[in-house]
């Protein structure tokens, strides 16, 4: 399987989808297109953490004051479902690995595991 979920309106997501080879690729927008329960599991299985699925640089994320707040991976789950911004992107699924986020490091990894 080979999957990506990203945010149309991101920059950061467009700019990472641009460098990457997408083919063969299923392409989800988050925003007009929500993660499932199913497919937040599916995520799950593969990074073993709802928290590190979880973008804690969302805006919302401030405006609740999450990080004063004693979150427990329960909490994550349901966030990430009830508000696509909650959801660290890009999220890239290619066979049984996952790479999520933006950071250098996980972009040159997905580059390196798509050679």
């Amino acid at each position: 399987m080979k999957k990506v979920y990203f945010l149309q309106t991101c920059d950061t997501c467009r700019r990472i989808l641009k460098e990457v080879n997408l083919e063969g690729f299923e392409k989800q927008e988050i925003k007009t297109n929500p993660i499932t329960t199913s497919q937040l599991e599916e995520l799950y299985k593969f990074s073993n953490s709802y928290e590190g699925l979880f973008n804690k640089r969302a805006k919302l994320c401030r405006e609740m004051d999450l990080k004063n707040q004693d979150v427990k991976e329960e909490d994550y789950r349901q966030y990430i479902l009830d508000e696509y911004t909650f959801l660290k992107r890009p999220v890239f699924v290619v066979e049984d690995e996952i790479f999520i986020g933006n950071s250098k490091k996980v972009v040159e990894a997905l580059k390196e595991r798509l050679k």
